[in-house]
């Protein structure tokens, strides 16, 4: 009998260890997310499944072209790219990122400037945006979708602070198909 409640006691212990540990994991570290949408395509298609890591910015700071999950104004979670970092001036102009005036390549892009007729991106300055001064603020990002033509980011929301970000995401896990980590 006893022999019995203390393998109860030991099975019991080890669940509610497990429980604790998976919280932890979940609410701390890393969480699932699914994409909800079409505006990062064509790197992430609606309903794909990705793992947030949360701890990437306690390290560091972002970098640009990370992809990043965040709390949107909306109350909902959007996730973006990373173009403008504080203090940076953006541009658009003929389709070409301009990051404190120098031209950036975006080969996450390619693929889909290929396939739409005329520019994906149209031109703008920050100015021109919500965001409404010469540089991205201190403290603040500024995110693009991908599919520049049908997402709601930077240039409609404004910046984004920092405290807002949730973690970095970077892989794929479902459709299993489709499984795989984002360059």
């Amino acid at each position: 009998m006893i022999k019995k409640k203390n393998e109860l006691w030991e099975w019991t212990k080890a669940l509610l260890i497990a429980v604790a540990l998976a919280a932890v994991i979940r609410y701390f570290l890393f969480a699932p997310i699914v994409v909800d949408g079409l505006s990062m395509m064509p790197t992430l298609q609606h309903q794909d499944r990705m793992i947030v890591n949360k701890l990437s910015y306690n390290i560091g700071e972002p970098k640009r072209f990370d992809i990043i999950v965040f709390h949107a104004p909306e109350q909902k979670d959007y996730i973006k790219r990373v173009i403008g970092l504080p203090g940076d001036r953006i541009e658009y102009k003929d389709d070409t990122l301009y990051i404190n005036g120098k031209a950036y390549e975006e080969p996450y892009l390619d693929e889909y400037k290929k396939k739409v007729e005329g520019p994906l991106t149209d031109p703008f300055t920050l100015e021109e945006t919500p965001v409404g001064t010469e540089t991205v603020p201190e403290g603040e990002l500024f995110v693009m979708g991908d599919n520049r033509r049908f997402s709601k980011d930077s240039r409609h929301i404004g910046t984004i602070a920092l405290d807002k970000i949730i973690g970095k995401t970077s892989i794929v896990y479902w459709p299993l198909k489709d499984a795989h980590i984002l360059k």
